[in-house]
């Protein structure tokens, strides 16, 4: 297999994430203290948990956090899910094992970098770009005729990083069936599956709704809790999910035990969370669109659809790379430039950049940023 190139976004992350002052283009929900998750426990789930066994655990994740994740779905049943050590380990697994040399992958742009590279080191890659001019949307027939008589897979995110974009219910009506009548399998990143923008529909899980889709879900974005590291995907191909389950043998081999115990406390109360995940996201958006209304010079904002990012462009002649920096040297609030989102197979948006809205005390973070636009860029 050859190298995989440095993750940017990663690589970025590990020089500002800790360092700066503001962290305002964070892709998670707000995450909470382990007393604040255990203090949602019955005391029969706390005393289980106090008195957890530190061995090893299944690799397919334990019984019954595998029971509990698929009640988030129509159609799952346990022997459907597996368990990862996050969502990483799962594109990077399930990459390997629906993809070989000679095949043939359509994936979407602009791209969570691993999405594209994962699949670029092991065979073909081809990129349908999302439209900004479309609201963000996926062109179907783009897809359709990107198709090639080897082709294997085609990888979505919806809702989308870095866009926040939901793709239109016939939209994904249309690819499915596209990928059904070509026999292609739908690897559909859902990690932001239950952040919803203003009360706006959500999409169905791929793996409900089409027999070769595959969904990834995690515990990290919509539920805020990446310290977890408990992600999964969900297919009805059980082939397929023991064949990735050998390959997690190499990797993770089981998940944390206390880990899978939290999680399972934190699903049991998933609408508990998930509505004040929500909540926090419609108060933070409306303090960015007034940010945002206030310097329409400099920049284009758009809502989003779901999750709790969104990808505005900046109109300042400086280009958003050089805005991008010295806002985090001079002000200390850290967004991510376009460059991070730069796709080695297709064009990307140049003048774009994420900033998130799903994490408490955002208030700090928009103040230093105003500060900075007046002195500097009024």
């Amino acid at each position: 297999m050859p190298a995989l190139p440095d993750f940017k976004l990663e690589t970025y992350f590990s020089k500002w994430e800790f360092s700066a002052l503001y962290h305002m283009t964070a892709s998670d929900a707000q995450s909470m203290t382990m007393a604040e998750l255990l203090d949602m426990a019955t005391p029969e789930q706390r005393q289980a948990h106090e008195n957890l066994w530190l061995g090893y655990t299944e690799t397919f994740g334990s019984p019954e956090l595998r029971d509990i994740i698929a009640g988030l779905y129509q159609q799952m049943q346990r022997a459907d899910i597996l368990c990862f050590a996050g969502a990483g380990e799962g594109i990077y697994i399930a990459m390997h094992a629906l993809l070989e040399k000679g095949d043939h992958a359509i994936v979407v742009t602009p791209n969570y970098q691993s999405s594209e590279t994962i699949p670029l080191s092991i065979c073909d890659v081809s990129a349908v770009a999302l439209d900004p001019q479309d609201g963000w949307s996926l062109d179907i027939d783009a897809v359709g005729a990107a198709i090639r008589p080897n082709t294997k897979l085609i990888s979505i995110n919806f809702p989308h990083n870095p866009t926040g974009k939901v793709l239109e219910r016939e939209r994904f009506d249309a690819l499915i069936d596209l990928c059904r009548r070509h026999g292609i399998w739908l690897f559909s990143d859902e990690v932001y599956r239950g952040l919803a923008v203003e009360g706006r529909a959500m999409l169905p899980a791929a793996a409900d709704v089409y027999e070769r889709g595959v969904s990834l879900g995690v515990m990290s974005k919509a539920y805020g809790l990446p310290g977890l590291r408990i992600g999964w995907i969900s297919c009805r191909d059980h082939g397929l999910l023991s064949k990735m389950e050998r390959m997690k043998h190499y990797l993770s081999i089981c998940n944390s035990g206390p880990s899978e115990s939290l999680a399972k406390i934190a699903l049991l109360n998933a609408d508990r969370i998930l509505e004040r995940n929500n909540r926090l996201i419609a108060s933070n958006l409306a303090k960015l669109k007034s940010l945002f209304a206030e310097f329409e010079h400099l920049f284009d904002w758009y809502t989003p659809d779901g999750g709790c990012v969104s990808y505005p462009r900046y109109k300042g002649a400086d280009g958003v790379e050089t805005f991008a920096r010295e806002l985090v040297e001079q002000a200390g609030v850290l967004l991510l430039p376009a460059s991070l989102y730069r796709s080695d197979l297709k064009e990307t948006p140049a003048d774009r950049f994420r900033i998130g809205f799903g994490r408490a005390n955002i208030d700090e973070g928009i103040a230093a940023m105003r500060s900075y636009l007046l002195r500097n860029r009024a």
